[in-house]
């Protein structure tokens, strides 16, 4: 399903809209769900070629997709600049196209932006994140202008809290959940 609506502009209804691409969407899903002020995240793909992609075709690196988070949440609440932390803790904004053994562009560190205001804010957590050298080399994190989030399949909704006990969820994205939840306990709707 596409989404052109009335985002945009990054508003919906007195919120503000980000997309991300960190990885498996199934990880960035888990983590966002936890924050105070998110109301809403949803994986899906853009940044393609393809209109209205499936997870295989996405899945092939051919379409150009990313997979993504589009993430709703209440700016009164919690600062794009906040979730712009976050996102570069939770990620490895270094690697170009990869993010652990998931390897392909559709695994690229990517922010879509909506407005300009949301490319400055992209622009200036990247550079204090580069000059406080959390990172040993260059961030590769794309920053692209929005143009089209298609929904993903139903059964990648709310992935990790459905299959916690996949091996890939047990192994890959419990640790990363922990890990954030422990660092930004404070932040958590819990």
């Amino acid at each position: 399903m596409s989404d052109k609506g009335d985002d945009r502009d990054g508003v919906v209804e007195g919120r503000e809209v980000v997309t991300l691409g960190g990885g498996c969407f199934w990880c960035m899903e888990a983590i966002f769900d936890d924050v105070k002020g998110v109301d809403r995240v949803e994986s899906g793909y853009s940044g393609g070629r393809l209109s209205n992609p499936s997870y295989e075709q996405v899945c092939t690196g051919k379409t150009g997709h990313a997979e993504v988070v589009q993430i709703v949440f209440d700016p009164d609440v919690v600062s794009l600049k906040a979730l712009l932390e976050f996102f570069f803790t939770v990620h490895d904004p270094t690697t170009l196209n990869r993010q652990g053994s998931d390897v392909g562009s559709q695994y690229r560190s990517v922010i879509f932006y909506r407005t300009d205001r949301q490319k400055s804010e992209a622009e200036e957590v990247i550079r204090s994140i580069e000059s406080a050298g959390i990172w040993k080399d260059p961030i590769v994190t794309e920053l692209a202008p929005f143009a089209e989030f298609f929904k993903a399949e139903g059964y990648h909704a709310q992935y990790f809290k459905q299959n916690g006990g996949q091996p890939y969820c047990r192994l890959v994205i419990a640790p990363k959940v922990a890990k954030f939840r422990e660092h930004y306990r404070d932040k958590l709707k819990r």
